[in-house]
């Protein structure tokens, strides 16, 4: 059995968050979930610019461990802990948008119910194209988390949205990246490449300016546009006061003059 399985490093500006649960197929149960909330509390308190989130094995994740959900539901004295653990994946999105810097996530293989669901939290999606998803809850007689029933029909709208999680059919890369789901579609082999090369073309933005991206895009929605305005004023502002833009613009003009 895997002793470490959630993994979480830093190089410089980045973090990497991996599940590293690969003999069960990164099966989620509660032990995982609370890594998964310590790593990326750690990592905003480490200030990552930039978060790539990833999975060891076959499949990025299968979803909540089965035989351990099961057994929570069928044991009586386990109901305390049955209760932390469907709290818990609300706790991880609630890390996931807090978290100031930009998570981008690498999909492959199987990502499926709550597995995927939680990662509707990350900002940027990258998929190797062997990546199929699926959310099976309404027919198993379940429901969803994560904030599910909001982001994904902000992210892809909601008639696609409620055909995804009505009818529970499974979708290919191509088809979640033509539905807007995830932003790249990429060849298995690539797929650590290219979330890198993604991370490392991220962190060298103006960090301040990624920061109120993020937030103002999570919050906005729910504002007018009136509040979205006065808030955006004040953001420029804010960054156009900032040093790292007095240097990128005096750096623009001379090399244009």
């Amino acid at each position: 059995m895997t002793e470490n399985v959630v993994i979480y490093e830093k190089e410089g500006d980045i973090g990497k968050i991996t599940i590293n649960k690969p003999e069960q197929n990164n099966a989620l149960d509660l032990n995982i979930l609370k890594k998964l909330i310590s790593a990326f509390e750690q990592s905003a308190k480490n200030e990552d610019v930039c978060v790539i989130y990833a999975a060891e094995g076959k499949h990025f994740t299968v979803g909540a461990d089965l035989k351990y959900s099961y057994d929570l539901l069928t044991n009586t004295d386990k109901f305390p802990e049955a209760i932390e653990f469907l709290e818990s994946w609300q706790i991880l999105t609630r890390a996931m948008l807090a978290h100031p810097g930009i998570i981008i996530i690498g999909y492959h293989g199987w990502v499926i119910g709550g597995g995927f669901e939680h990662t509707l939290a990350c900002d940027l999606r990258i998929a190797a194209n062997n990546t199929r998803i699926m959310l099976p809850e309404v027919g198993v007689g379940l429901f969803f988390s994560n904030a599910s029933t909001k982001l994904l029909p902000r992210i892809i709208g909601e008639s696609r949205a409620k055909q995804l999680m009505i009818l529970g059919n499974e979708i290919s890369a191509e088809e979640a990246l033509n539905m807007g789901l995830v932003n790249i579609v990429c060849k298995p082999e690539g797929l650590k490449r290219i979330l890198k090369r993604t991370a490392n073309s991220i962190v060298q933005k103006s960090h301040m300016a990624l920061r109120l991206t993020k937030k103002f895009i999570n919050e906005n929605q729910d504002n007018s546009i009136e509040a979205t305005l006065a808030r955006e004023s004040i953001a420029m502002i804010t960054t156009g006061q900032s040093d790292v833009l007095r240097q990128r613009l005096e750096k623009f003009v001379k090399e244009r003059h």
